[in-house]
């Protein structure tokens, strides 16, 4: 009898072995914008391109073997050391380095699209962005679709209830608020504006605000402008992007907004000139902590 009982011991430990090694090995058809790949569930060697699924990744707690180092944020800087691989830069992957290290999975955004082909002959590759006209339509697609590859569903949907109440609260105000807001990036003394629509709309879409100028041109750069322009506008609100600060410059976003013109501003005088985490809004937007990190800049505005 006992002599029986150890063989199914035996037999119903090598079942369990068998079916989590087989869990190990499942892979799932993974559909993304420009095409559909196979990718192993929990894959081991992952490659990453952009910062905001790094920062995704990164707050799953899962460990990547490449990146990018060049801009990465300050909230990031752990990956720049040793224990991880530097693939290359935004735009130019290395792509002898990342066969080296025959990655399960690479994950890429908009500025790797042109890519996608050669690093797809390496490795599934997963081409994830954010939509400006959807930021939360798409960061939300964003995070569901990583949290079904490493199997964080839970996580992910706790994590999204919490932000969109955040969201919901901060539009909420902005309304009440009444105030018309202007998005600014300097770069190196130069100035350009973004609209509704833009790559920082969610401040006027997901976050309420009422835009000072319905008619800038979206554009990747920004629509640039002159310090005349600012006083025709005459924004109650300012968010400001140091450019300068995330690529490298010699003129800071204080320095340019340090003007004669400025000071004639609603949102000047009335102290509601806004310096956003530059590195978060123009390399890493769409990561988990990114994003509770801009909504945290937001909310500046109300306190």
């Amino acid at each position: 009898m006992k002599r029986t009982a150890s063989v199914l011991i035996v037999l119903l430990a090598i079942l369990v072995s068998s079916l989590h090694a087989a869990a190990q090995g499942e892979v799932i058809n993974v559909s993304h914008e420009l095409g559909e790949v196979q990718v192993v569930r929990n894959p081991q060697t992952v490659v990453v391109f952009d910062y905001g699924l790094l920062d995704i990744l990164d707050s799953f707690g899962v460990e990547v073997t490449g990146v990018v180092k060049a801009s990465l944020p300050a909230y990031l800087d752990k990956y720049r050391s040793d224990s991880y691989v530097d693939v290359g830069t935004l735009f130019e992957p290395n792509l002898e380095r990342i066969f080296e290290l025959q990655p399960d999975l690479i994950l890429i955004s908009a500025r790797q699209a042109a890519v996608l082909a050669e690093l797809n002959r390496i490795a599934p590759t997963v081409y994830l962005t954010i939509d400006p006209q959807d930021y939360w339509g798409s960061f939300s697609h964003n995070l569901r679709l990583l949290g079904e590859v490493f199997q964080r569903s839970d996580l992910v949907e706790k994590e999204l209830a919490e932000l969109k109440a955040s969201m919901d609260s901060i539009s909420r105000q902005a309304a009440e608020l009444g105030a018309k807001a202007l998005v600014l990036m300097a770069n190196d003394g130069a100035l350009s504006v973004y609209g509704p629509g833009s790559r920082f709309g969610i401040i006027h879409k997901e976050l309420g605000f009422a835009a000072a100028d319905s008619h800038i041109e979206v554009v990747d750069h920004g629509q640039s402008v002159s310090f005349e322009y600012l006083v025709r506008v005459n924004p109650d609100i300012i968010f400001v992007i140091d450019r300068a600060a995330t690529v490298g410059g010699s003129v800071s976003a204080q320095q340019v907004m340090d003007n004669p013109l400025v000071r004639l501003l609603n949102a000047y005088q009335n102290d509601n000139i806004y310096y956003l985490t530059s590195q978060v809004w123009y390399t890493a937007s769409g990561g988990l902590m990114g994003t509770k990190i801009m909504l945290g800049d937001v909310q500046a505005v109300f306190e």
